[in-house]
């Protein structure tokens, strides 16, 4: 599915994207306990969309991922659609962005200078 179909009501949605953005993280009591949610903007070739990171998905998704939102469901939030994988939902990355640090690759070691010792009579 594109983004750009994506409309509020719609559930069971299954979209792929890169993440562009990932605003501030906040903390809030529900139904009493303390939960984070950040909400970011994924995009695809046909358009972009906010989406919800809850809890634990705020820390494994970074700017310039491609990720996958398998079950997820459209809401309207501020007047605008919003995606959110919610209770039954999940969020998969699918390729690290280039944005992120790479590991660096291995590196061949150069052979040490010789060492020649002078002595001074």
């Amino acid at each position: 599915m594109n983004v750009s179909e994506l409309k509020p009501g719609q559930s069971g949605v299954e979209v792929e994207g890169e993440v562009t953005d990932i605003g501030e993280v906040r903390d809030f009591s529900r139904f009493g306990r303390v939960v984070r949610v950040a909400t970011a903007t994924i995009k695809d070739d046909s358009g972009e969309i906010k989406l919800s990171l809850w809890n634990e998905d705020i820390d494994k998704v970074k700017v310039g991922d491609r990720i996958k939102v398998s079950n997820g469901f459209v809401r309207e939030f501020q007047n605008e659609p919003q995606l959110t994988a919610g209770k039954f939902g999940k969020i998969e990355v699918l390729g690290a962005g280039e944005k992120q640090e790479k590991p660096e690759e291995e590196k061949e070691e150069e052979p040490e200078e010789e060492k020649i010792e002078v002595k001074e009579e």
